[in-house]
């Protein structure tokens, strides 16, 4: 497994390094299979050190962690404990899915756009309708089942999941609605 461990706008040392290799080696070769990669990225919040760990699967699955603390390592060991319970929780989810999958998980190519929020406080007309684009970045569309890309979802804590059904090809989405369910789209059934 490759490691990318680095620090925003602080130094990391190589003893920080060592342990959080040794750390996240121990928890994602136990919980995990076949690991590909590791991110790893400290910066600091006012007095407190975070933590972001992203951990890729050559399933195609992503798992996410973040925490603070006072300490550097200690947020490192706080992260790489929630980073575990992901792993640990979905452990038998990712092996009943991902049994029958003998090809990775396909990946498309898609745009990713941040828009400027609209918020005026005089309430006068803006300018121009067009939305003004502070970020452009490119992002990757799997291609899986409903239940991996719910399962995807949660692994990323994220709100919303696009991704193309492998049982139709067309592109879904899932989220998490306000009463705590998740939600689908399927753009694809409401064709007659």
């Amino acid at each position: 497994m490759q490691y990318q461990i680095s620090g925003k706008q602080i130094d990391i040392g190589s003893a920080l390094q060592t342990h959080v290799k040794e750390e996240m080696g121990d928890v994602v070769a136990k919980y995990a299979e076949r690991p590909t990669d590791a991110n790893v990225i400290f910066s600091k919040s006012a007095h407190e050190f975070v933590c972001e760990a992203t951990v890729h699967l050559s399933t195609g699955l992503t798992a996410q962690a973040k925490a603070h603390a006072t300490e550097i390592y200690a947020a490192f060991d706080s992260c790489n404990a929630k980073m575990e319970k992901q792993l640990r929780r979905y452990k038998r989810r990712l092996k009943d899915h991902h049994r029958e999958r003998a090809q990775p998980v396909e990946l498309m190519e898609a745009s990713s756009y941040i828009l400027a929020s609209s918020e005026d406080t005089d309430g006068s007309e803006p300018e121009s309708l067009q939305p003004m684009i502070i970020a452009e970045m490119e992002t990757k569309i799997p291609s899986i089942s409903v239940g991996e890309a719910v399962m995807q979802m949660e692994l990323q804590e994220a709100p919303v999941l696009v991704f193309r059904n492998e049982g139709n090809n067309a592109v879904n989405v899932v989220y998490r609605r306000d009463d705590g369910n998740i939600g689908w789209i399927d753009p694809s059934s409401l064709k007659a």
